[in-house]
């Protein structure tokens, strides 16, 4: 069975010549160790170079930590000239961008998001843990606190959506927040970044995938499962992927690649190729709604 034309839903694009991101041009203590094959600009024409020959229609960008100092419109607006200038194919035809929602400007800085066209989210990263190592933020009570609140509610204002970001334990947090603000979608990164694949681990993500997939607005994205699996196969990663459609259903699943950070584990091909054998056996109408019109239905592209 040939690869289905798909829209991937995650990726990022970097001009580190032109715009700030310190963690790739200074570099942080990551959990994924080195990761200076990615700490170089990277364009659309990079994608489209290293998706030659795939049946790859449109993309979703996800913001990628402009530096929090500056305007994050700014990275939104240099996606916008992107997606409008010449080769560039449309893409990213949507772009997901950054607030802190806890800030009092929140709402100001969503409707100055809105303001592009390709628009259509935010991502503030929530992961939270003991260890510092495993931590994206320095609270682990945002999906609760009033002030946040207060600026994620403001997307609903402009149609906007939520990347949703967190680790395994925190997937029943999150489900509360979708039950107590049912107005915004949720998007969930990452397949809900499963990273301890012993059994525990294992029972701990499947619980709070149940629960998250037990409300009427989050969808799920199925992407960067070589970030915790050792290696990277279709063998490895089937369990999870087949999980995730059963636990949420085909209509609430997509796929991604999350690159070019997801090089550290794969070529570009591999990945959509091993999605590819991963669902060889599902329905033609199936494999078109994870591939392209669920995307093309949450993403509005």
């Amino acid at each position: 069975m040939a690869l289905p034309p798909f829209i991937d839903t995650h990726h990022h694009l970097w001009d580190l010549e032109n715009n700030p991101y310190p963690w790739l041009t200074e570099g942080i203590d990551h959990f994924v160790g080195d990761y200076s094959i990615f700490r170089r600009t990277y364009l659309i024409s990079h994608l489209h170079r290293d998706a030659e020959g795939l049946p790859l229609v449109k993309s979703v960008h996800v913001q990628a930590e402009w530096d929090h100092e500056a305007d994050p419109v700014g990275e939104t607006a240099w996606l916008q000239s992107v997606a409008d200038s010449e080769g560039s194919r449309g893409m990213p035809h949507a772009i997901v961008g950054f607030a802190d929602l806890s800030e009092p400007d929140a709402p100001e800085l969503i409707a100055r998001h809105a303001e592009h066209a390709n628009w259509r989210g935010i991502r503030h990263m929530l992961n939270w843990a003991e260890d510092p190592k495993w931590r994206f933020t320095d609270r682990n009570d945002l999906m609760t606190d009033g002030d946040w609140l207060r600026g994620y509610r403001s997307l609903a204002d402009h149609d906007g959506s939520f990347d949703l970001q967190v680790w395994p334990w925190q997937l029943e947090d999150a489900a509360g927040l979708a039950h107590r603000v049912p107005e915004v979608p949720i998007v969930l990164d990452h397949t809900g970044m499963p990273r301890d694949w012993d059994d525990a681990g294992v029972e701990l993500w499947r619980d709070g995938m149940k629960a998250l997939a037990d409300t009427d607005n989050v969808s799920v994205k199925i992407s960067a499962l070589g970030m915790f699996s050792g290696e990277f196969s279709a063998d490895r990663i089937k369990q999870f992927v087949l999980d995730t459609v059963e636990i949420f259903g085909v209509d609430k699943c997509m796929l991604a690649s999350n690159y070019p950070v997801d090089m550290l584990f794969s070529s570009y091909a591999a990945i959509w190729n091993a999605y590819d054998e991963i669902t060889s056996e599902f329905s033609e109408s199936d494999r078109d709604k994870l591939f392209k019109s669920n995307a093309e239905r949450y993403y509005r592209i």
